[in-house]
């Protein structure tokens, strides 16, 4: 295809819809779960060179389905972190708010619901890609909101919050590609129908970052960091 050359409306339709269809099976079974026929098949497309015409092999429509919510949430994620810092109203609660709405609003800005639950899916099987599609970029935002709560954790030691936030952001997408699923089927059930379901999962998410480790927690921290202290 010519770079640059508008795509027909037909041909804008098709692409969509291999984008689609892709981001949903990806969700359900993983990279490697997929094959390029079960894309096209899916698709209703009877040409089977059609994704490659269009994205060039299946790793490349996967980075850009990747890319294309990952820039949404992060320029959120920024916007929010600035009027955060502008109103001066920085604090745990509220930056996890600017890590959580920008997920749990993307679905309302794209129509399509499958992107939380494609993202947890390569996070736990493909991670290296993942990393990869995202460059060091499109995860600028949420960098800097981990950046600001280490800093609004001072009594707690560095190692600790660092531990959590990793325990946090897998915690965050599990949960959200439950909820995303659950949304999906327009069923929202026990789990999701409380009107307090998401200020408590925030609830969720704070009280893993504040509170205080345990002295069990604290004595093995000691022990980690002496033996490494030890191997120099």
């Amino acid at each position: 295809m010519t770079p640059g050359k508008p795509l027909r409306s037909d041909g804008a339709e098709t692409r969509t819809r291999l984008k689609e269809e892709a981001q949903r099976l990806f969700a359900l079974r993983g990279l490697e779960g997929v094959s390029v026929q079960d894309i096209i098949s899916a698709a209703g497309q009877r040409n089977s060179a059609s994704l490659r015409y269009y994205f060039g092999n299946k790793l490349e429509l996967a980075r850009e389905l990747v890319v294309d919510g990952a820039r949404l949430i992060d320029e959120d994620r920024q916007a929010r972190v600035d009027r955060l810092e502008a109103e001066g109203a920085l604090n745990v609660r509220a930056v996890l708010g600017a890590l959580l709405f920008p997920m749990l609003e993307l679905a309302d800005r794209t129509g399509q619901p499958t992107y939380i639950r494609m993202i947890a899916n390569f996070q736990l099987n493909d991670r290296a890609f993942l990393r990869e599609a995202l460059e060091n970029k499109w995860n600028a935002g949420y960098q800097r909101c981990n950046a600001l709560l280490r800093d609004l954790l001072p009594d707690i030691d560095p190692a600790i919050v660092d531990h959590r936030l990793s325990l946090v952001g897998i915690y965050g997408n599990a949960v959200l590609a439950a909820w995303e699923a659950s949304r999906d089927s327009g069923e929202p059930g026990r789990l999701w129908a409380p009107g307090y379901a998401v200020s408590n999962l925030m609830d969720t998410f704070e009280g893993m970052l504040v509170a205080l480790p345990s002295e069990e927690t604290r004595s093995q921290l000691g022990e980690s960091k002496s033996n490494r202290e030890t191997a120099r």
